[in-house]
């Protein structure tokens, strides 16, 4: 167990020795999460370090999940070439209700101790912060890769945004604990609050860096790409989402997303001529062969995926409707029915049901060719509607009947 909390989904402990060390002394260890609640909707990305906190927990370590309830007023300049917008406090209260909700798809909460950063934050007083930002030099935070990006652009670096690492440092400071998990994007917010602790005299703290994760387009999973596979989504969905990643990126979902042993998943995806595939949850192991491996690989990944979000039954209705859809080539049995009138506009319908987010986006989908009407593509983006069944893209079907 100890050597997949140091390495299973794991980007970088640092330090090791120190990390071994704790965890070999038998101690209950301190270990914590901050996340701020900038989104209302948490993916597979999120899902890592949340899974690695799990982990600790089972292990019977003391887990904190903090929700950066004061620093998402600020937000993360991470990854950022621009600042970020700020939240409203009725923002913040519903995206974190929002995040337990489905963090406890992942955590279980009877375990896992919930806090929220103003609880420190909010009383900070003007000596508090020069004894914070004295630990720090203006050429140490704009070593930050996003900072030094905007300075080349001659784009604004705003000082609230250069004192949001030293806060979500100070997390570290009033929990006092022994380790940190976090996404690898976090690593220098991360050692920002090993170097505050140490500062502050407080015990000392290893952080653990998580992998990131790509996503359906095979780049880093984001709300901004619109290529994430939400926790949310519903069961059909989220098993085509995972079929349509690339095979190249099978290797870290499974290691990521899933608790497949390391071993298993090795034999699976390394091409061996026969070999025993993990078992199913509620199913007899298979035999993989070589042809069919990636098919294979990936059918088990997106069960064992829509398994841990929704359960086996509605894994097998999902893996069953793909199936059914994308290798049958046949229509899904529960379609949406919608009454429409003689001339509607089509692009009206995709948008007013929710299958694309605007017109420009389904005029964009309609000129890829990726909008079908029984079985007939989509040539003009002024098309009227028809009775039948209407595809768009590979997942998202409705039934048209003339009202």
């Amino acid at each position: 167990m100890e050597n997949d909390l140091l390495t299973r989904a794991v980007e970088k402990v640092i330090p090791l020795d120190l990390a071994k060390a704790k965890l070999a002394s038998g101690e209950k260890l301190r270990v914590y999460l901050g996340i701020d609640p900038t989104g209302a909707r948490l993916h597979l990305g999120h899902s890592v370090p949340l899974r690695k906190l799990q982990a600790f927990a089972s292990a019977g370590h003391h887990v904190i999940f903090l929700v950066g309830s004061f620093t998402a007023r600020i937000g993360d300049p991470s990854g950022r070439d621009t600042e970020r917008q700020p939240l409203t406090e009725e923002e913040i209260q519903a995206n974190l209700q929002s995040y337990k909700n489905q963090a406890s798809k992942i955590l279980d909460f009877s375990k896992v101790e919930l806090r929220e950063n103003h609880e420190w934050l909010e009383t900070l007083t003007a000596k508090n912060m020069i004894r914070i930002t004295s630990s720090f030099t203006k050429q140490r935070l704009e070593q930050r890769d996003m900072f030094e990006r905007r300075e080349k652009e001659g784009a604004p670096i705003h000082m609230h945004e250069m004192l949001y690492p030293l806060l979500v440092g100070y997390d570290s400071v009033a929990l006092d604990v022994d380790c940190e998990v976090g996404g690898s994007d976090q690593e220098f917010n991360m050692l920002a609050g090993r170097t505050l602790q140490q500062a502050y005299g407080k015990r000392e703290k290893f952080i653990l860096t998580t992998k990131l994760i790509e996503g359906t387009d095979g780049r880093k999973m984001s709300k901004t790409y619109n290529n994430c596979i939400y926790l949310t989504d519903p069961p059909n969905e989220m098993y085509g989402k995972v079929m349509s990643i690339k095979d190249s990126l099978m290797q870290i979902y499974f290691e990521c997303c899933t608790d497949v042993p390391m071993e298993e998943i090795h034999k699976l995806l390394n091409n061996t001529p026969e070999v025993e595939a993990p078992k199913k949850r509620g199913r007899k192991p298979t035999k993989a062969k070589v042809d069919t491996h990636p098919r294979e690989a990936k059918a088990l990944l997106a069960f064992e995926i829509v398994t841990i979000y929704h359960g086996v039954e509605a894994a097998k209705k999902a893996e069953e409707e793909f199936n059914r859809v994308f290798a049958k080539k046949e229509t899904p049995e529960d379609m949406k029915e919608v009454k429409v009138k003689h001339g509607t506009p089509l692009l009206d319908v995709l948008v007013s049901e929710g299958l694309v987010k605007s017109k420009a986006e389904g005029k964009r989908l309609i000129k890829q060719k990726g909008v079908k009407v029984n079985d007939v593509v989509v040539e003009s983006e002024n098309e009227k509607v028809s009775e039948g069944v209407v595809r768009v893209g590979k997942r998202k079907f409705i039934k048209l009947k003339y009202e």
